[in-house]
């Protein structure tokens, strides 16, 4: 029942909207400036257009899933951090002190706090409780998770968007918390291109060379012990994924289905939106990539991806914080399209009316 539920939800997923996109370019062409001066933010607008199926969207109200789960593999020893801390951080992000907090007040978004896998019993009035199992196995040694429950975290993911949207939410960012997921990260990132752990295993939470070594021959343990097919991205989440990954993967895709766009983080969301668009490429059309991250692996991501990164300011954070940092270049956008005089307008003279 569950795949059938994605593959109908694969199948909802259309295209741009063309005419939308040309009528915001027709638009861009009268503002009163120079053609594409304003460089990647008329690009923004163009694709804003095609995802809304409107000239001149706006975005009034967007909300950052934060999708929080354990991982099994921490007992590897492949992380700075002990897996306590995912529990903890989730009380942060709920008291409203965690960075990606901060940030979304000051970018006018909604912080919602999913607890889709925490190894925890969790108990606050703000917290979505979408818990599928606590926390995944140790991939190291065999399959992170069922292929069911992968399949149900990524339903939780859609639906979670798809009930926003309809209370009137446009514009989604994924976020993430999760000791030891840029461990799981890196496996799927190797699992679904080829690429090998020594260039897709980073530092993650500030790793010394000893530890980073041990997390490469991890990552490589896990892809010999459990051989994820690469032509399959349920397969490659439910071996060597996490659940918040596989929660990430069916926001973007839900976000795809409700034609909204979605602001992709870092590195555990790209490799969420390289699942996602693995399924459903269409989907690929309603992803804006906020930045590129410190994370090794990131860059080869966004180039697997035909992603354009809004931002370089070296953050590894997580969280969100690089998505919601981008929505004021999405605004920019949005506003540029909406106030900004046209030359007929402004009464300004084009080189053309002579």
């Amino acid at each position: 029942m569950g795949y059938d539920a994605i593959l109908e939800l694969i199948g909802s997923i259309g295209g741009l909207d063309t005419v939308a996109m040309a009528a915001a370019e027709e638009h861009l062409g009268r503002l009163t400036k120079p053609p594409g001066s304003l460089g990647k933010l008329e690009g923004l607008a163009v694709k804003l257009a095609g995802i809304t199926g409107e000239a001149l969207p706006e975005f009034p109200r967007r909300t950052v899933f934060v999708m929080a789960a354990d991982h099994g593999v921490c007992e590897e020893g492949v992380s700075a951090f002990p897996a306590e801390v995912t529990p903890q951080m989730v009380g942060n992000f709920l008291a409203g002190g965690a960075a990606v907090n901060v940030l979304a007040r000051q970018a006018g978004a909604d912080v919602v706090c999913v607890d889709i896998g925490v190894n925890a019993e969790l108990l606050h009035p703000a917290l979505m409780q979408r818990k599928v199992r606590y926390g995944t196995s140790n991939m190291a040694k065999g399959a992170a998770m069922t292929r069911e429950e992968a399949e149900a975290a990524v339903l939780i993911g859609a639906r979670l968007v798809e009930e926003a949207a309809s209370h009137g939410v446009r514009l989604f960012v994924t976020g993430e918390m999760g000791i030891g997921n840029t461990t799981a990260s890196a496996a799927m990132m190797s699992a679904l291109t080829g690429i090998s752990p020594e260039h897709s295993v980073g530092r993650g939470t500030g790793i010394d060379d000893e530890r980073l070594r041990r997390k490469i021959e991890v990552v490589q343990r896990a892809l010999e012990v459990n051989r994820p097919d690469p032509g399959d991205p349920l397969d490659v989440l439910a071996k060597v994924g996490g659940l918040e990954i596989a929660g990430l993967t069916g926001v973007i895709l839900g976000a795809a289905k409700s034609r909204c766009p979605v602001v992709i983080d870092g590195f555990i969301s790209s490799v969420a939106a390289l699942a996602a668009s693995r399924l459903a490429p269409e989907a690929a059309g309603y992803m804006i990539a906020s930045h590129v991250s410190a994370e090794q692996g990131h860059r080869q991501l966004l180039r697997e991806l035909k992603l354009d990164p809004m931002l370089e300011l070296g953050m590894r954070l997580g969280e969100g914080t690089g998505g919601v940092l981008a929505l004021h270049l999405v605004d920019a956008a949005s506003w540029i399209m909406r106030e900004m005089a046209t030359f007929e307008s402004a009464g300004i003279s084009t080189g053309g009316d002579q």
